[in-house]
Protein backbone atom coordinates (compact mmCIF):
# COMPACT_ATOMS: atom_id res chain seq x y z
CA UNK A 1 0.00 0.00 0.00
CA UNK A 2 0.81 3.55 -0.49
CA UNK A 3 1.30 5.87 2.31
CA UNK A 4 -0.04 9.29 2.37
CA UNK A 5 1.44 12.32 4.06
CA UNK A 6 0.14 12.18 7.71
CA UNK A 7 -0.19 15.33 8.38
CA UNK A 8 -2.91 15.32 4.92
CA UNK A 9 -5.23 12.80 6.84
CA UNK A 10 -5.40 14.84 9.82
CA UNK A 11 -6.34 17.60 7.75
CA UNK A 12 -9.15 15.82 5.48
CA UNK A 13 -10.53 14.39 8.86
CA UNK A 14 -10.69 18.01 10.13
CA UNK A 15 -12.55 19.05 7.10
CA UNK A 16 -14.84 15.67 7.60
CA UNK A 17 -15.34 16.32 11.48
CA UNK A 18 -16.07 20.27 10.28
CA UNK A 19 -19.28 18.77 7.97
CA UNK A 20 -20.52 15.92 10.18
CA UNK A 21 -23.30 16.40 12.46
CA UNK A 22 -22.56 17.45 16.50
CA UNK A 23 -23.66 13.74 17.48
CA UNK A 24 -21.21 12.01 15.09
CA UNK A 25 -18.03 14.33 15.54
CA UNK A 26 -16.44 13.44 19.10
CA UNK A 27 -16.22 9.62 17.55
CA UNK A 28 -14.56 10.76 14.05
CA UNK A 29 -12.22 12.65 15.93
CA UNK A 30 -11.03 9.03 17.40
CA UNK A 31 -10.99 7.97 13.91
CA UNK A 32 -8.10 10.23 12.63
CA UNK A 33 -5.53 9.33 14.93
CA UNK A 34 -6.13 5.50 14.70
CA UNK A 35 -6.37 5.94 10.85
CA UNK A 36 -3.11 8.41 11.05
CA UNK A 37 -1.12 5.42 13.45
CA UNK A 38 -2.34 2.60 10.41
CA UNK A 39 -0.89 5.04 7.75
CA UNK A 40 2.05 5.91 9.66
CA UNK A 41 3.07 1.90 9.36
CA UNK A 42 3.44 2.08 5.89
CA UNK A 43 5.18 5.82 5.84
CA UNK A 44 7.79 4.31 8.28
CA UNK A 45 8.46 1.15 5.11
CA UNK A 46 7.91 3.33 2.67
CA UNK A 47 10.76 6.01 2.57
CA UNK A 48 10.08 9.79 1.65
CA UNK A 49 7.70 11.93 -0.25
CA UNK A 50 9.00 14.34 -2.67
CA UNK A 51 7.01 17.07 -4.97
CA UNK A 52 9.05 19.62 -7.40
CA UNK A 53 7.48 23.45 -6.74
CA UNK A 54 8.89 25.15 -9.59
CA UNK A 55 12.70 24.63 -9.55
CA UNK A 56 12.85 23.92 -5.92
CA UNK A 57 12.60 20.00 -5.04
CA UNK A 58 10.08 19.97 -1.81
CA UNK A 59 10.48 16.83 0.56
CA UNK A 60 6.86 16.55 2.11
CA UNK A 61 7.66 13.31 4.32
CA UNK A 62 10.84 12.49 5.39
CA UNK A 63 10.91 9.13 7.54
CA UNK A 64 13.40 8.86 9.39
CA UNK A 65 13.62 7.51 13.42
CA UNK A 66 13.78 11.04 14.66
CA UNK A 67 10.93 11.89 12.64
CA UNK A 68 8.94 8.81 13.18
CA UNK A 69 9.29 8.80 16.57
CA UNK A 70 7.76 11.97 17.04
CA UNK A 71 4.90 11.26 14.54
CA UNK A 72 4.32 7.93 17.27
CA UNK A 73 4.16 10.36 19.71
CA UNK A 74 1.59 13.04 18.24
CA UNK A 75 -0.70 10.71 16.87
CA UNK A 76 -0.53 9.14 20.23
CA UNK A 77 -1.12 12.33 22.44
CA UNK A 78 -3.86 13.10 19.45
CA UNK A 79 -5.69 10.03 20.42
CA UNK A 80 -5.76 10.64 24.06
CA UNK A 81 -7.07 14.03 23.61
CA UNK A 82 -9.71 13.01 21.51
CA UNK A 83 -10.63 10.23 24.44
CA UNK A 84 -10.53 13.47 26.68
CA UNK A 85 -12.18 15.77 24.92
CA UNK A 86 -14.84 13.47 23.57
CA UNK A 87 -17.56 15.20 25.27
CA UNK A 88 -17.37 18.31 23.32
CA UNK A 89 -19.89 18.95 21.26
CA UNK A 90 -18.04 22.56 19.97
CA UNK A 91 -16.72 22.07 16.23
CA UNK A 92 -14.37 24.98 16.37
CA UNK A 93 -12.42 23.26 19.00
CA UNK A 94 -12.93 19.71 17.38
CA UNK A 95 -11.88 21.14 13.99
CA UNK A 96 -9.21 23.19 15.19
CA UNK A 97 -7.58 20.57 17.39
CA UNK A 98 -7.08 18.17 14.11
CA UNK A 99 -5.91 20.82 12.23
CA UNK A 100 -3.41 21.73 14.63
CA UNK A 101 -1.97 18.27 14.96
CA UNK A 102 -1.28 17.93 11.19
CA UNK A 103 0.55 21.10 10.93
CA UNK A 104 2.95 19.64 13.95
CA UNK A 105 3.29 16.63 11.93
CA UNK A 106 3.59 18.56 8.99
CA UNK A 107 6.54 20.26 10.35
CA UNK A 108 8.10 17.03 11.57
CA UNK A 109 8.22 14.93 8.79
CA UNK A 110 9.23 17.84 6.28
CA UNK A 111 12.48 17.36 5.02
CA UNK A 112 12.36 20.97 3.69
CA UNK A 113 12.63 24.09 4.84
CA UNK A 114 9.45 25.30 2.95
CA UNK A 115 7.39 22.77 3.90
CA UNK A 116 8.53 23.07 7.70
CA UNK A 117 6.97 26.93 7.47
CA UNK A 118 4.24 25.63 6.25
CA UNK A 119 2.88 23.24 9.22
CA UNK A 120 4.62 25.98 11.59
CA UNK A 121 2.41 28.59 10.78
CA UNK A 122 -0.29 26.03 10.46
CA UNK A 123 0.29 25.04 13.61
CA UNK A 124 0.38 28.96 15.05
CA UNK A 125 -3.25 29.73 13.67
CA UNK A 126 -5.01 27.11 14.23
CA UNK A 127 -4.06 26.63 18.01
CA UNK A 128 -4.94 30.24 18.93
CA UNK A 129 -8.62 29.13 18.39
CA UNK A 130 -8.50 26.78 21.46
CA UNK A 131 -7.26 29.22 23.82
CA UNK A 132 -10.43 32.10 22.36
CA UNK A 133 -12.54 28.93 22.58
CA UNK A 134 -12.90 29.47 26.49
CA UNK A 135 -14.82 32.87 24.90
CA UNK A 136 -13.59 35.03 27.95
CA UNK A 137 -12.47 38.34 27.92
CA UNK A 138 -9.11 37.21 29.55
CA UNK A 139 -8.68 34.33 26.96
CA UNK A 140 -9.32 37.00 24.22
CA UNK A 141 -6.20 39.00 25.39
CA UNK A 142 -3.79 36.22 26.04
CA UNK A 143 -4.95 34.65 23.10
CA UNK A 144 -3.98 37.46 20.74
CA UNK A 145 -0.78 37.97 22.65
CA UNK A 146 0.17 34.27 21.81
CA UNK A 147 -0.56 34.61 17.97
CA UNK A 148 1.99 38.20 17.91
CA UNK A 149 4.18 35.85 19.17
CA UNK A 150 3.99 32.67 17.24
CA UNK A 151 3.54 34.61 14.53
CA UNK A 152 6.53 35.89 14.82
CA UNK A 153 8.40 33.34 14.89
CA UNK A 154 6.85 32.26 11.81
CA UNK A 155 8.40 35.45 10.04
CA UNK A 156 11.74 35.00 11.34
CA UNK A 157 11.73 31.24 10.33
CA UNK A 158 10.42 32.26 6.81
CA UNK A 159 13.30 34.82 6.59
CA UNK A 160 15.62 32.47 7.82
CA UNK A 161 14.60 29.74 5.20
CA UNK A 162 14.99 32.29 2.43
CA UNK A 163 18.40 33.21 3.19
CA UNK A 164 19.92 29.43 3.71
CA UNK A 165 18.36 29.05 0.09
CA UNK A 166 19.88 31.84 -1.05
CA UNK A 167 23.64 31.14 0.11
CA UNK A 168 23.14 26.98 -0.37
CA UNK A 169 20.90 26.52 -2.85
CA UNK A 170 19.26 23.95 -1.14
CA UNK A 171 16.23 24.32 1.02
CA UNK A 172 17.35 20.95 3.16
CA UNK A 173 16.02 21.35 6.08
CA UNK A 174 19.02 19.49 8.55
CA UNK A 175 21.98 20.50 10.75
CA UNK A 176 22.91 24.34 10.37
CA UNK A 177 24.55 25.47 13.22
CA UNK A 178 25.03 29.06 14.31
CA UNK A 179 27.84 30.20 11.55
CA UNK A 180 25.20 32.19 9.48
CA UNK A 181 22.72 34.70 9.74
CA UNK A 182 19.92 31.98 8.73
CA UNK A 183 20.93 30.15 11.24
CA UNK A 184 20.85 32.29 13.79
CA UNK A 185 16.83 33.26 12.51
CA UNK A 186 15.67 29.82 12.47
CA UNK A 187 17.39 29.36 15.87
CA UNK A 188 15.78 32.03 17.31
CA UNK A 189 12.57 31.02 15.54
CA UNK A 190 12.98 27.90 17.15
CA UNK A 191 13.66 29.46 20.70
CA UNK A 192 10.27 30.90 20.62
CA UNK A 193 8.19 28.18 19.82
CA UNK A 194 10.65 26.45 22.72
CA UNK A 195 9.94 29.27 25.74
CA UNK A 196 13.57 30.34 25.13
CA UNK A 197 14.13 32.67 28.58
CA UNK A 198 12.78 35.84 27.95
CA UNK A 199 10.59 34.88 25.38
CA UNK A 200 8.61 32.09 27.09
CA UNK A 201 5.51 34.49 28.39
CA UNK A 202 3.76 33.38 25.54
CA UNK A 203 3.33 29.87 27.43
CA UNK A 204 2.74 30.77 30.76
CA UNK A 205 -0.11 33.48 29.98
CA UNK A 206 -1.52 31.65 27.25
CA UNK A 207 -2.40 28.45 27.70
CA UNK A 208 -3.83 28.34 31.02
CA UNK A 209 -6.47 30.83 29.11
CA UNK A 210 -7.17 28.12 26.91
CA UNK A 211 -10.44 25.34 27.73
CA UNK A 212 -9.55 22.52 29.98
CA UNK A 213 -9.58 20.56 26.73
CA UNK A 214 -7.32 22.61 25.14
CA UNK A 215 -4.87 23.06 27.18
CA UNK A 216 -3.86 19.36 26.93
CA UNK A 217 -3.57 19.69 23.27
CA UNK A 218 -1.56 22.85 23.35
CA UNK A 219 1.13 20.85 26.20
CA UNK A 220 1.86 18.50 23.40
CA UNK A 221 3.17 19.86 20.10
CA UNK A 222 4.32 22.97 20.03
CA UNK A 223 6.76 23.16 22.51
CA UNK A 224 7.99 19.42 21.24
CA UNK A 225 7.91 20.51 17.37
CA UNK A 226 10.56 23.07 18.60
CA UNK A 227 12.40 20.44 20.25
CA UNK A 228 12.41 18.77 17.19
CA UNK A 229 13.62 20.98 15.10
CA UNK A 230 16.27 21.77 17.61
CA UNK A 231 16.99 18.46 17.26
CA UNK A 232 17.61 18.32 13.96
CA UNK A 233 19.44 21.37 13.08
CA UNK A 234 20.99 22.90 16.47
CA UNK A 235 22.41 19.55 18.01
CA UNK A 236 25.91 19.71 19.77
CA UNK A 237 25.39 24.05 19.86
CA UNK A 238 26.68 24.70 23.40
CA UNK A 239 24.74 27.53 23.59
CA UNK A 240 21.20 25.61 24.12
CA UNK A 241 23.23 23.75 27.60
CA UNK A 242 23.17 27.39 29.23
CA UNK A 243 19.94 28.03 27.89
CA UNK A 244 18.31 24.91 28.79
CA UNK A 245 19.74 25.54 32.33
CA UNK A 246 18.22 28.67 32.70
CA UNK A 247 15.02 26.89 31.49
CA UNK A 248 14.69 24.20 33.99
CA UNK A 249 16.10 26.76 36.59
CA UNK A 250 13.67 29.87 36.50
CA UNK A 251 10.09 28.17 36.34
CA UNK A 252 10.36 26.91 39.46
CA UNK A 253 10.42 29.90 41.68
CA UNK A 254 7.47 31.24 39.37
CA UNK A 255 5.13 28.27 39.88
CA UNK A 256 6.44 27.92 44.01
CA UNK A 257 4.50 31.18 44.28
CA UNK A 258 1.88 30.49 41.48
CA UNK A 259 -2.07 30.19 42.69
CA UNK A 260 -3.60 29.23 39.52
CA UNK A 261 -2.35 25.31 39.41
CA UNK A 262 -2.72 25.32 34.98
CA UNK A 263 -0.31 28.21 35.46
CA UNK A 264 2.14 26.10 37.92
CA UNK A 265 1.97 23.18 35.01
CA UNK A 266 2.72 25.90 32.34
CA UNK A 267 6.22 27.08 34.56
CA UNK A 268 6.41 23.35 34.51
CA UNK A 269 6.20 22.34 30.77
CA UNK A 270 9.08 25.08 30.71
CA UNK A 271 11.33 23.75 33.24
CA UNK A 272 10.97 20.04 31.45
CA UNK A 273 11.94 21.52 28.71
CA UNK A 274 14.67 22.80 29.36
CA UNK A 275 16.05 19.72 30.12
CA UNK A 276 15.52 18.42 26.54
CA UNK A 277 17.27 22.05 25.49
CA UNK A 278 20.54 20.60 27.58
CA UNK A 279 20.12 17.35 26.51
CA UNK A 280 20.92 18.68 22.67
CA UNK A 281 23.15 21.27 23.29
CA UNK A 282 25.52 18.03 24.98
CA UNK A 283 24.69 16.63 21.67
CA UNK A 284 25.79 13.25 22.42
CA UNK A 285 24.04 10.02 21.42
CA UNK A 286 23.22 9.19 25.32
CA UNK A 287 22.15 13.25 25.74
CA UNK A 288 20.19 13.20 22.55
CA UNK A 289 18.05 10.11 23.10
CA UNK A 290 17.45 11.19 26.48
CA UNK A 291 16.23 14.65 25.23
CA UNK A 292 14.24 13.17 22.55
CA UNK A 293 13.11 10.17 25.10
CA UNK A 294 11.79 12.99 27.91
CA UNK A 295 9.95 14.78 25.31
CA UNK A 296 8.33 11.27 24.68
CA UNK A 297 7.46 11.07 28.23
CA UNK A 298 6.56 14.71 29.38
CA UNK A 299 3.73 14.76 26.74
CA UNK A 300 2.06 11.82 29.00
CA UNK A 301 2.63 13.07 32.21
CA UNK A 302 2.30 16.39 31.73
CA UNK A 303 -0.86 15.66 29.83
CA UNK A 304 -1.91 13.34 32.68
CA UNK A 305 -1.40 16.06 34.98
CA UNK A 306 -3.22 19.02 32.88
CA UNK A 307 -5.98 16.30 32.43
CA UNK A 308 -6.22 15.95 35.90
CA UNK A 309 -6.22 19.78 36.84
CA UNK A 310 -9.03 20.17 33.43
CA UNK A 311 -11.25 17.73 35.37
CA UNK A 312 -11.32 19.51 38.63
CA UNK A 313 -11.73 23.38 36.15
CA UNK A 314 -14.43 21.26 34.50
CA UNK A 315 -15.98 19.73 37.88
CA UNK A 316 -15.91 22.61 40.06
CA UNK A 317 -15.26 25.82 38.08
CA UNK A 318 -12.61 26.93 40.12
CA UNK A 319 -8.58 25.98 39.54
CA UNK A 320 -6.58 28.31 42.01
CA UNK A 321 -5.55 26.06 44.73
CA UNK A 322 -6.43 29.20 47.50
CA UNK A 323 -10.11 27.72 46.44
CA UNK A 324 -9.46 23.79 46.37
CA UNK A 325 -8.47 21.03 48.64
CA UNK A 326 -10.59 18.18 49.90
CA UNK A 327 -11.36 17.05 46.63
CA UNK A 328 -10.30 13.63 47.10
CA UNK A 329 -12.94 12.71 49.21
CA UNK A 330 -15.52 13.37 46.44
CA UNK A 331 -13.09 12.58 43.17
CA UNK A 332 -10.54 10.12 44.65
CA UNK A 333 -9.97 8.32 40.96
CA UNK A 334 -8.97 11.37 39.64
CA UNK A 335 -6.41 12.49 42.58
CA UNK A 336 -4.99 8.76 42.22
CA UNK A 337 -4.66 9.07 38.64
CA UNK A 338 -2.74 12.94 39.49
CA UNK A 339 -0.89 11.19 41.66
CA UNK A 340 0.67 9.13 39.12
CA UNK A 341 1.01 12.13 36.75
CA UNK A 342 3.09 13.58 40.01
CA UNK A 343 5.40 10.19 41.15
CA UNK A 344 6.42 10.48 36.79
CA UNK A 345 7.35 14.05 36.52
CA UNK A 346 9.53 13.97 40.00
CA UNK A 347 10.98 11.08 38.03
CA UNK A 348 10.09 8.45 41.10
CA UNK A 349 11.76 5.03 40.00
CA UNK A 350 9.24 2.80 38.07
CA UNK A 351 7.37 6.07 36.89
CA UNK A 352 8.25 7.02 33.38
CA UNK A 353 10.16 10.10 34.19
CA UNK A 354 12.88 8.40 35.90
CA UNK A 355 14.30 6.62 32.68
CA UNK A 356 14.76 9.87 30.63
CA UNK A 357 15.47 12.67 32.66
CA UNK A 358 18.47 10.85 34.35
CA UNK A 359 19.83 10.01 30.58
CA UNK A 360 20.29 13.85 30.34
CA UNK A 361 22.21 14.04 33.64
CA UNK A 362 24.36 11.56 33.29
CA UNK A 363 25.25 12.70 30.13
CA UNK A 364 25.87 15.97 31.59
CA UNK A 365 28.03 14.59 33.99
CA UNK A 366 29.82 11.88 31.25
CA UNK A 367 31.00 15.04 29.36
CA UNK A 368 32.07 17.26 32.23
CA UNK A 369 29.56 19.88 32.80
CA UNK A 370 29.11 18.97 36.43
CA UNK A 371 28.16 22.82 37.15
CA UNK A 372 25.27 22.30 34.85
CA UNK A 373 24.76 18.62 36.08
CA UNK A 374 23.99 20.01 40.23
CA UNK A 375 21.72 23.03 38.56
CA UNK A 376 19.74 20.18 36.83
CA UNK A 377 19.40 18.21 40.39
CA UNK A 378 18.63 21.07 41.43
CA UNK A 379 15.91 21.65 39.11
CA UNK A 380 15.08 18.21 39.35
CA UNK A 381 14.40 18.66 43.29
CA UNK A 382 12.16 22.14 42.76
CA UNK A 383 10.49 19.83 40.16
CA UNK A 384 9.03 17.57 42.76
CA UNK A 385 7.93 20.58 44.97
CA UNK A 386 5.91 22.31 42.59
CA UNK A 387 4.40 20.01 40.01
CA UNK A 388 5.00 16.22 42.27
CA UNK A 389 3.90 17.83 45.88
CA UNK A 390 2.06 21.32 45.43
CA UNK A 391 -0.76 20.12 42.85
CA UNK A 392 -2.03 17.08 44.19
CA UNK A 393 -1.53 18.49 47.77
CA UNK A 394 -3.41 22.16 47.03
CA UNK A 395 -5.98 20.56 44.82
CA UNK A 396 -6.87 17.45 46.72
CA UNK A 397 -5.57 17.74 50.02
CA UNK A 398 -4.40 20.77 51.40
CA UNK A 399 -7.76 22.16 53.48
CA UNK A 400 -11.20 21.11 52.98
CA UNK A 401 -12.50 23.99 50.41
CA UNK A 402 -15.78 22.61 51.23
CA UNK A 403 -16.78 21.82 47.60
CA UNK A 404 -18.49 18.95 47.28
CA UNK A 405 -18.56 17.34 43.20
CA UNK A 406 -18.28 14.19 41.55
CA UNK A 407 -15.59 12.39 38.87
CA UNK A 408 -15.58 13.77 35.92
CA UNK A 409 -16.87 12.15 32.76
CA UNK A 410 -16.29 8.44 31.89
CA UNK A 411 -14.26 9.37 28.69
CA UNK A 412 -11.72 11.82 30.74
CA UNK A 413 -11.13 9.08 33.43
CA UNK A 414 -10.53 6.99 30.63
CA UNK A 415 -7.94 8.97 28.76
CA UNK A 416 -5.99 9.63 31.95
CA UNK A 417 -6.24 6.08 32.74
CA UNK A 418 -4.30 5.51 29.70
CA UNK A 419 -2.17 7.95 30.33
CA UNK A 420 -1.45 6.92 33.50
CA UNK A 421 -0.94 3.70 32.73
CA UNK A 422 1.90 4.34 29.89
CA UNK A 423 3.69 6.32 32.53
CA UNK A 424 3.83 2.90 34.44
CA UNK A 425 4.72 0.91 31.44
CA UNK A 426 7.38 2.95 30.60
CA UNK A 427 9.03 3.45 33.55
CA UNK A 428 8.97 -0.51 34.58
CA UNK A 429 9.72 -1.83 30.93
CA UNK A 430 11.76 1.28 29.45
CA UNK A 431 13.33 -1.12 26.80
CA UNK A 432 9.80 -0.50 25.16
CA UNK A 433 10.73 3.19 24.29
CA UNK A 434 14.15 2.96 24.09
CA UNK A 435 13.48 0.71 21.03
CA UNK A 436 12.13 3.74 18.93
CA UNK A 437 15.06 6.06 19.71
CA UNK A 438 17.13 7.17 16.98
CA UNK A 439 20.23 6.30 18.46
CA UNK A 440 21.52 3.07 19.78
CA UNK A 441 21.09 2.92 23.07
CA UNK A 442 23.28 1.55 25.93
CA UNK A 443 22.42 3.27 28.94
CA UNK A 444 20.67 1.13 32.02
CA UNK A 445 18.50 3.29 34.19
CA UNK A 446 17.96 0.54 37.02
CA UNK A 447 21.27 0.99 38.97
CA UNK A 448 21.53 0.39 42.40
CA UNK A 449 23.72 3.94 41.89
CA UNK A 450 20.80 5.85 39.82
CA UNK A 451 18.15 4.83 42.37
CA UNK A 452 19.57 5.44 45.56
CA UNK A 453 21.05 8.93 44.24
CA UNK A 454 17.27 9.76 43.19
CA UNK A 455 15.13 8.22 46.28
CA UNK A 456 17.54 10.28 47.83
CA UNK A 457 16.84 13.76 46.23
CA UNK A 458 13.33 12.94 46.34
CA UNK A 459 13.11 12.55 50.30
CA UNK A 460 15.25 15.59 51.21
CA UNK A 461 12.97 17.40 49.33
CA UNK A 462 9.91 15.75 50.70
CA UNK A 463 11.32 16.57 53.72
CA UNK A 464 12.10 20.49 53.27
CA UNK A 465 8.79 21.17 51.57
CA UNK A 466 7.06 19.44 54.87
CA UNK A 467 9.12 21.49 57.34
CA UNK A 468 8.94 24.86 55.31
CA UNK A 469 4.70 24.18 55.18
CA UNK A 470 4.90 23.57 58.72
CA UNK A 471 7.13 26.11 59.99
CA UNK A 472 4.88 28.61 57.64
CA UNK A 473 7.93 29.29 55.35
CA UNK A 474 6.12 27.94 52.36
CA UNK A 475 4.34 30.40 49.80
CA UNK A 476 0.69 30.74 50.72
CA UNK A 477 -1.40 30.34 48.14
CA UNK A 478 -3.03 33.97 47.21
CA UNK A 479 -5.01 35.26 44.73
CA UNK A 480 -3.01 37.36 42.11
CA UNK A 481 -1.30 37.59 38.99
CA UNK A 482 2.14 37.02 38.85
CA UNK A 483 4.13 38.62 36.18
CA UNK A 484 7.97 37.10 34.85
CA UNK A 485 8.86 38.74 31.63
CA UNK A 486 5.73 39.22 30.20
CA UNK A 487 6.20 42.49 32.67
CA UNK A 488 8.28 44.12 29.39
CA UNK A 489 5.13 44.39 27.66
CA UNK A 490 2.23 44.17 30.05
CA UNK A 491 3.62 47.09 32.45
CA UNK A 492 6.74 48.15 31.51
CA UNK A 493 5.72 48.57 26.98
CA UNK A 494 1.81 49.53 27.93
CA UNK A 495 3.64 52.22 30.99
CA UNK A 496 6.19 53.54 27.94
CA UNK A 497 3.16 53.66 25.20
CA UNK A 498 1.17 55.89 27.93
CA UNK A 499 3.94 58.08 28.69
CA UNK A 500 4.63 58.50 25.27
CA UNK A 501 0.82 59.13 24.31
CA UNK A 502 0.42 62.06 26.79
CA UNK A 503 4.14 63.56 25.64
CA UNK A 504 2.44 63.57 22.19
CA UNK A 505 -1.00 65.16 23.66
CA UNK A 506 1.17 67.77 25.19
CA UNK A 507 3.00 68.43 22.09
CA UNK A 508 -0.14 68.58 20.44
CA UNK A 509 -1.94 70.63 22.43
CA UNK A 510 1.80 73.12 22.64
CA UNK A 511 1.68 73.00 18.53
CA UNK A 512 -1.96 73.98 18.45
CA UNK A 513 -1.32 76.73 20.50
CA UNK A 514 2.09 78.38 18.17
CA UNK A 515 0.10 77.78 15.14
CA UNK A 516 -3.19 79.98 16.67
CA UNK A 517 -0.42 82.48 17.76
CA UNK A 518 1.18 82.22 14.52
CA UNK A 519 -1.76 82.78 12.77
CA UNK A 520 -2.62 85.53 14.83
CA UNK A 521 0.37 87.46 14.05
CA UNK A 522 0.03 86.97 10.69
CA UNK A 523 -4.12 88.22 10.87
CA UNK A 524 -3.12 91.49 12.74
CA UNK A 525 0.08 92.05 10.12
CA UNK A 526 -1.96 91.61 7.39
CA UNK A 527 -4.81 93.89 8.25
CA UNK A 528 -1.80 96.43 9.59
CA UNK A 529 -1.15 96.68 5.88
CA UNK A 530 -3.85 95.61 3.91
CA UNK A 531 -7.17 96.23 6.07
CA UNK A 532 -9.61 98.76 5.93
CA UNK A 533 -7.48 101.49 7.75
CA UNK A 534 -4.13 100.95 5.95
CA UNK A 535 -2.06 102.89 3.68
CA UNK A 536 -3.03 100.67 0.82
CA UNK A 537 -7.17 101.24 1.14
CA UNK A 538 -6.95 105.03 1.69
CA UNK A 539 -9.17 107.59 -0.69
CA UNK A 540 -6.29 109.24 -2.64
CA UNK A 541 -7.02 112.83 -3.90
CA UNK A 542 -6.28 113.76 -7.82
CA UNK A 543 -3.78 115.70 -7.51
CA UNK A 544 -1.67 113.44 -5.85
CA UNK A 545 -2.26 109.98 -8.51
CA UNK A 546 -1.49 112.46 -11.09
CA UNK A 547 1.37 113.43 -9.63
CA UNK A 548 2.36 109.77 -9.34
CA UNK A 549 1.84 109.05 -13.02
CA UNK A 550 4.18 111.83 -13.82
CA UNK A 551 6.83 110.51 -11.51
CA UNK A 552 6.54 107.26 -13.09
CA UNK A 553 6.51 108.30 -16.96
CA UNK A 554 9.21 110.27 -16.26
CA UNK A 555 10.91 106.78 -14.75
CA UNK A 556 9.75 104.99 -17.70
CA UNK A 557 11.61 107.56 -20.09
CA UNK A 558 15.11 107.51 -18.60
CA UNK A 559 14.94 104.14 -18.41
CA UNK A 560 13.87 103.74 -22.44
CA UNK A 561 16.61 106.46 -23.03
CA UNK A 562 18.92 104.74 -21.71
Amino acid sequence: MTSLPPALIFFAGALLVGLAPARLRPAMTLLVPLFGGWNLWYVAGGGGLDVALFDTQLELVRADKLALLFGILFHLATFLACIYAFHLRDRMQQVTALIYAGGALGAVFAGDLITLFIGWEIMAVSSVFLIWARRTPRASSAGLRYLIMQISSGLLLLAGALLHISETGSPAFGAMGLGSLAGILIFTAFGIKCAFPLVHSWLTDAYPEATPTGMVFLSAFTTKVAIYGLARSFAGAEVLIYIGTAMAMFPIFFAVIENDLRRVLAFSLINQVGFMVVGIGIGSELAMNGAVSHAFNDVLFKGLLLMSMGAVLHQTGKINGSELGGLYKTMPITTGLCIVGAASISAFPLFSGFVSKSMVMVAAAEEGYWIVWLLLLFASAGVFHHAGIKIPYFAFFAHDSGIRTREPPLNMLLAMGLSAALCILIGVYPSLLYSLLPWEVHYVPYTADHVLTQLQLLFFSALAFAWLNLSGLYPPELPSVNLDADWLYRRLGVGIVRRAERVWIKAERAGARFAQYGTGVLQRSAARHYGPASVLARTWSTGFAALWIVVLLGICLILYYL
